[in-house]
């Protein structure tokens, strides 16, 4: 079991920057898979960036404009947007894995509550 404490959402003009943080209660050395998904309105849940296994990947959509990075001392991890535009409106959730399987799915998946993040122009 792990529980995932996001915070950093918010509205913001179009060309803005926020920063959404999730902290973790289980240490980031036992998790192998955490990042950032959002859902917009009416739409699926996509992946926004990740950490696995070590390595940053991005959604092309934000790639360039989107960072995510680690503070293991503190089991956080970071969601750097910048440029942001109306297209990223959407409730940003933080995911956190481990146990993989040979399906490619994880033994143990949990997720967030949620952040709004809301852009207007």
């Amino acid at each position: 079991q792990v529980q995932l404490v996001e915070s950093g959402g918010g509205s913001v003009q179009t060309g803005g920057s926020l920063r959404l943080s999730c902290t973790s209660s289980r240490r980031l050395s036992s998790i192998d898979l955490m990042g950032w998904y959002r859902q917009a309105s009416g739409k699926e849940r996509e992946m926004v960036a990740v950490i696995a296994r070590g390595r940053p990947y991005y959604a092309d959509s934000v790639k360039g404009r989107f960072a995510i990075s680690r503070d293991t001392a503190n089991d956080t991890v970071y969601l750097q947007m910048n440029r942001l535009n109306v297209e990223d409106t959407a409730v940003y959730y933080c995911n956190a894995a481990w146990g993989l399987l040979t399906t490619g799915q994880y033994l143990n998946d949990f997720w967030g509550q949620g952040t709004q993040v809301t852009v207007f122009s």
